[in-house]
């Protein structure tokens, strides 16, 4: 259901087309963004009520941007939360500060592990 109480069915290539969007020029590579979309697929499917606001699938969308990349996350968050002004930024970029962990990445224990990736989840018909 849209914003303006419109309903519309789900449409996979529009989210991802935000998603890519918000992704432009910055590591996020393109498996991972599809992978966030059947993510957010799986999600929904597996729900018992058919019908989900476009408020709740964006903030999916942010959920999953957030920890991958804090500029795809604030450019999603710019369109999706329609910022009026420089202050809608700044109050975004002050949440993304405060919930932040305080260490350094010197603090960080030192793994031998790759470091892990997004992975897609296989779906089954």
């Amino acid at each position: 259901m849209k914003r303006s109480a419109d309903q519309e069915l789900f449409d996979r290539s529009k989210l991802l087309r935000g998603i890519v969007r918000a992704c432009e020029k910055t590591p996020v590579s393109s498996q991972v963004m599809e992978g966030i979309v059947d993510d957010i697929e799986a999600e929904l499917q597996q729900r018992h009520h058919r019908e989900v606001s476009s408020a709740e699938i964006g903030e999916m969308v942010l959920t999953k941007l957030r920890p991958l990349n804090e500029v795809a996350f604030v450019r999603f968050a710019s369109v999706y939360r329609q910022f009026q002004g420089i202050r809608d930024f700044t109050d975004t970029l002050s949440q993304l500060q405060d919930t932040e962990s305080p260490m350094y990445a010197e603090d960080l224990p030192q793994s031998t592990e790759p470091p892990l990736t997004y992975t897609t989840p296989v779906l089954f018909s």
